[in-house]
């Protein structure tokens, strides 16, 4: 029997690269890619997906979906890492930890959404409190994050590290207009009545996420504290090997979260931190935006599509 067929489709972006990277030498799979002259060509890329047992599409949204609608072979299963299909209800959403028959379900799946690497912290963090009631679903939750500027894509590497690259500011807030792509899907897939107000930023280093979400314990059911919301997070994410839920500290032990801290890895780490005397909680995610947040995703759910 032979090894399975995989087709990254845009295998020179940044997450293609990585994802790329992370396979050649795996001997248990066979990789397929387009010489740069057939990139561009709708017909190469149509055979090529065609002929592939999973398809990896690395592509603006709006090529995904044209990568996608050409598939006629019904063998074909596809990782999409664009947020092309991410909110549809006939893709599978790709984070395996989300619920508890989450992985068994992209397992099984022939169309898969990769996450984005923001609503992959966002969701971690509300999904298990929503379900089990700690928080509200109507909560007015606000979502605040930076990633490091290779979140932007090539362009964002090439302003950064391309033979024309100047001097940049240290922090960009952005997404002002408060209508993000990503806020939609931390909706959906949270669990929330109303649209999170959801604040991106880049800062001037590579890569790396931290993201935070502050709750009011005023706002909760009574005897719900922080205590109570960092119980429910280590109850859902026991023993899962990519997402570590960290001890509570006494406040003060931890003075400062470190965006680059789980680079290069596929892990996750969540945490709680609370002010008693205010009432106050913040829920925190620290996260690689290329690795568990993009390639690592991608490779995470592939091994489970191919077990």
């Amino acid at each position: 029997m032979s090894s399975p067929l995989i087709f990254i489709d845009g295998d020179q972006g940044t997450t293609g690269l990585q994802i790329h990277q992370q396979l050649r030498d795996r001997q248990d799979i066979q990789l397929m890619s387009l010489p740069d002259a057939q990139r561009k060509d709708p017909q190469r890329r149509a055979e090529a997906i065609n002929s592939c047992d999973i398809a990896i599409l690395c592509l603006p949204d709006a090529a995904a979906r044209e990568a996608a609608a050409s598939i006629v072979n019904p063998r074909v299963r596809v990782i999409d890492a664009s947020s092309a299909h991410r909110t549809r209800p006939d893709w599978v959403y790709g984070l395996p930890e989300m619920t508890k028959d989450q992985a068994q379900r992209i397992a099984s799946a022939s169309r898969v959404s990769n996450p984005g690497c923001y609503p992959t912290g966002a969701i971690a963090l509300l999904r298990p409190l929503l379900e089990a009631n700690v928080i509200p679903s109507d909560y007015p939750i606000s979502v605040n994050a930076v990633s490091g500027y290779s979140g932007r894509g090539r362009a964002g590497v090439e302003e950064h590290e391309g033979p024309n690259a100047t001097h940049r500011s240290s922090h960009r807030v952005y997404g002002l207009e408060l209508s993000h792509k990503h806020a939609p899907e931390i909706q959906l897939h949270s669990g929330l009545a109303f649209r999170p107000l959801f604040v991106p930023s880049y800062g001037s280093y590579r890569q790396g996420i931290v993201l935070t979400i502050p709750i009011e314990t005023r706002l909760l059911k009574p005897g719900v504290d922080a205590k109570t919301l960092h119980q429910c997070l280590a109850d859902h994410y026991d023993a899962q090997a990519y997402v570590h839920v960290m001890p509570m500290q006494p406040p003060g032990v931890v003075k400062q979260l470190d965006p680059e801290a789980m680079n290069g890895t596929n892990v996750m780490q969540l945490s709680v931190f609370s002010n008693a005397e205010h009432g106050q909680v913040l829920l925190s995610a620290v996260l690689d935006n290329l690795g568990k947040g993009a390639s690592g995703a991608a490779i995470q759910n592939l091994a489970l599509m191919l077990a």
